[in-house]
């Protein structure tokens, strides 16, 4: 009946009807939606806030730093205690970000746009990484600022040097910010995510204190406690990045994967 119909109208299948066909029909380039992703990341009160909170706390950080003792600090010590709040705040944006889609009930809206929920993900990723690197870098700057300060004002001797402590902790930021986007597919929920990734590491840092009969264990079972070498600048042999591996595949890998998991298999719903 419908072949009769189209040969009546003078229509065929692919010809244009007044509406767009199939072929027409171009995908969201991958560049927009991860801008997207990028201004929902940031483009929040509660976000907004928290920025507020870590540039408050880099702030009192940098002049307690500057003030105490002679004021002879490298730049390498002043970049590692401008990334700390970072290191501590900033993967909540990531979970914020990540947990909005069901939080705020936009997920329907997300993935009608855009059925392929794995470009999602990625692009959730790549803002987060994108993110943590650009704030890293703003964290350099920062203490730059305030080694540059005390050189200047309390004739403290410049040591402008940057090593393996930089690059450890860019490194670990990087691990943390996608560990915030994992945990936020994985739970779907801002309070538990928020609450696991705060208060998970605490209490295993906890055991790992008391349980000293496992001090050789740990480092290949806690993301904390392998990472301590890295963030230090202390050299990491082969056993040591063995361990980071293993540990970041427990708490990043494994929630990553439940969460792609979770967001390709489970159920859209409006509320």
């Amino acid at each position: 009946m419908s072949a009769v119909d189209q040969t009546r109208t003078g229509h065929r299948p692919g010809t244009r009807t007044g509406t767009r066909t199939a072929a027409e029909i171009r995908p969201v380039p991958f560049s927009r939606l991860t801008l997207v992703e990028w201004r929902k990341q940031l483009d929040t009160r509660a976000v907004r806030w928290l920025f507020v909170t870590i540039a408050l706390l880099t702030a009192g950080v940098v002049t307690v730093t500057a003030l105490v003792g002679e004021g002879d600090v490298s730049f390498e010590t002043f970049v590692s205690n401008t990334s700390t709040p970072l290191a501590m705040l900033l993967p909540i944006v990531a979970i914020l970000a990540t947990t909005a889609e069901w939080s705020q009930r936009t997920a329907l809206t997300t993935f009608t746009l855009e059925p392929r929920r794995g470009r999602v993900v990625g692009a959730k990723l790549l803002t987060a990484v994108g993110s943590g690197l650009a704030f890293f870098v703003v964290a350099v700057g920062i203490a730059a600022v305030a080694h540059l300060g005390v050189v200047t004002l309390r004739d403290a001797s410049p040591d402008w040097g940057l090593g393996a402590m930089t690059a450890g902790m860019a490194l670990m930021i990087v691990l943390w910010m996608v560990q915030g986007v994992a945990f936020g597919l994985a739970l779907q929920s801002t309070p538990a995510a928020i609450v696991v990734f705060l208060a998970v590491p605490t209490i295993v840092g906890a055991i790992t204190m008391l349980v000293t009969a496992w001090s050789d264990v740990w480092p290949w079972l806690d993301l904390s406690t392998s990472s301590v070498p890295l963030i230090m600048g202390e050299p990491l042999g082969g056993t040591e990045w063995a361990q980071l591996a293993t540990s970041a595949a427990i708490w990043v890998g494994l929630p990553l994967a439940v969460g792609v998991r979770r967001v390709q298999r489970g159920e859209v719903k409006t509320s």
